[in-house]
């Protein structure tokens, strides 16, 4: 857990201690990141920072949608950040914000075994360089939560870039006619989308959480609305950006569909031609060899005659389906 004190000096980095006592005090604001929510992290938002005990609750446990609650002393703001897994699987990376008028609250919420616990304070990590090398300097907790918002919008907006890199070389493969094997091929491109949607839907939540944000009146500042109207210019981006990647890998999927039906269909019709013409031979030597050919010895002559008829059929049922445009 970092607590940080941040005025119009500087940045200076506190022990967890000293808490109750800048809280207490009227120079600058309090920035508080915590990794993981455990029962140190429950005692500090419980018993230092008061805070509403839903709201303690929904920090240290798993959130799987964005949103926001206003409380009376401040703002409570859910939002995921995407992150790659195994075998196409985005892990929903959560950050809990709670945002007052003279301290914000960062917390990092479960995430799978499976991910780097660093991962997930990514943005938090960045903006913490930025304020201790002196290239940061936010004059109010709000300030200091759209840096790290900002960040989070860029990571998804990168992660759309690394999904679209994958798009174009599956369209690529199409076009070129090169996929390989057709179910790893196929796997490939719904893995695309699935993350695409996922990151879509993402932005999509935290636009609405930000959104409904912008009308409360008594927990935001009217100095802060423009802020908060440019976090949620930030995350219609994205989610554009998603939709129209999205709608351009489903016309790479439509178009490799359209094709592979296009090649079943040939082969139907090919298969239906060699069906056509070897029907009527199979039932007239069936025919002929159960009824007609009953002699000890093989009479050449009539074997030439069936054999002479059965060509014959050939070649006109071959001419006739060539007329029927059928190959």
């Amino acid at each position: 857990m970092e607590v940080r004190h941040i005025t119009g000096t500087g940045v200076e980095q506190r022990p967890v201690e000293d808490l109750k006592e800048l809280l207490a005090s009227d120079d600058g604001f309090v920035w508080v990141d915590i990794p993981c929510g455990d029962e140190a992290a429950r005692t500090v938002l419980s018993e230092v920072f008061q805070l509403h005990p839903l709201a303690v609750r929904d920090c240290l446990e798993r959130n799987r949608v964005a949103r926001v609650h206003p409380y009376q002393e401040h703002v409570f703001i859910v939002l995921h950040a995407p992150e790659l897994g195994d075998g196409g699987h985005v892990h929903y990376l959560e950050l809990d914000q709670i945002i007052g008028p003279r301290y914000l609250v960062t917390v990092h919420g479960p995430i799978n075994q499976a991910v780097d616990p660093a991962v997930a304070e990514r943005e938090t990590r960045a903006v913490a360089r930025r304020l201790d090398a002196g290239k940061l300097r936010p004059n109010n907790p709000f300030e200091l939560s759209y840096s790290i918002v900002s960040a989070l919008s860029r990571h998804k907006e990168a992660f759309v870039e690394q999904l679209t890199r994958e798009v174009w070389a599956l369209e690529q493969r199409v076009t070129s006619g090169h996929m390989g094997d057709p179910e790893q091929f196929l796997d490939e491109m719904f893995r695309a989308r699935h993350g695409l949607l996922a990151v879509r839907t993402m932005a999509a939540l935290s636009i609405e959480a930000y959104g409904r944000m912008a009308t409360f009146t008594r927990a935001i500042p009217a100095e802060v609305k423009p802020v908060l109207a440019d976090i949620v210019d930030q995350f219609e981006r994205v989610r554009s950006i998603a939709d129209g990647e999205k709608e351009y890998l489903q016309g790479v999927i439509e178009f490799y569909r359209a094709r592979a039906e296009t090649k079943m269909t040939i082969a139907a019709e090919r298969l239906a031609v060699i069906a056509v013409i070897t029907l009527p031979i199979t039932a007239l030597s069936s025919i002929y060899g159960m009824n007609i050919i009953v002699n000890d010895a093989t009479h050449v002559g009539q074997l030439i005659v069936v054999l002479s008829v059965m060509a014959a059929m050939s070649v006109l049922l071959l001419i006739w389906a060539k007329r029927q445009g059928w190959f």
